[in-house]
């Protein structure tokens, strides 16, 4: 399986690294593809990393002004034109998503894909990994956009949230093998 995590570049604390690295030797382990952002940086690193060092492949899609962030040692690194042709990219190359904590960059990546998700562009599982509650409030705002009619989907056709990486990677195994 190819998992596309959307996920920030930036060094962050332990509690959003050490979950972001298990669920990473999840992927390396078992035998799936990380695509993602191509940084060799922050929180991307710490995921490249824990695939890599557990048997994975990287897939990278990085973007021209980026490139001197983009890891080296990448199986695959394709430089886009600019950040829409990125979100593309990523999200054709991958069978699953996961969002993990991250800044502006990431929530317009997420909110895209839910986008195209809720006009039936895509069928691809997505999951928010919640590591230390990052994304309460944001899921908060959500079910109240549904409970007051803004959204014509509901949201558990939309994503799925975890708080474990364990879960996610069940969710996300069981919901491709299901397409």
């Amino acid at each position: 399986m190819n998992v596309c995590v959307f996920l920030s570049a930036a060094d962050l604390d332990k509690r959003y690294t050490r979950p972001a690295r298990e669920f990473a030797e999840l992927i390396g382990r078992g035998g799936h593809t990380l695509v993602w952002g191509g940084s060799d940086t922050g929180l991307m690193k710490v995921v490249a990393d824990g695939v890599r060092e557990s048997g994975g492949r990287l897939v990278g899609v990085s973007v021209g002004f980026l490139r001197h962030w983009a890891r080296k040692d990448a199986d695959e690194m394709v430089i886009a034109k600019d950040l829409a042709e990125r979100k593309a990219l990523l999200l054709a190359a991958s069978d699953a998503v996961v969002v993990m904590a991250g800044g502006l960059g990431t929530l317009d990546e997420l909110t895209e894909i839910l986008e195209l998700r809720k006009h039936g562009m895509h069928n691809k599982p997505i999951v928010l990994l919640n590591a230390a509650g990052f994304y309460d409030g944001l899921t908060l705002q959500l079910r109240r956009m549904e409970e007051e009619g803004f959204l014509p989907v509901p949201l558990s056709e939309l994503f799925f949230v975890a708080e474990e990486g364990a879960d996610a990677l069940v969710y996300l195994e069981k919901s491709v093998a299901m397409r």
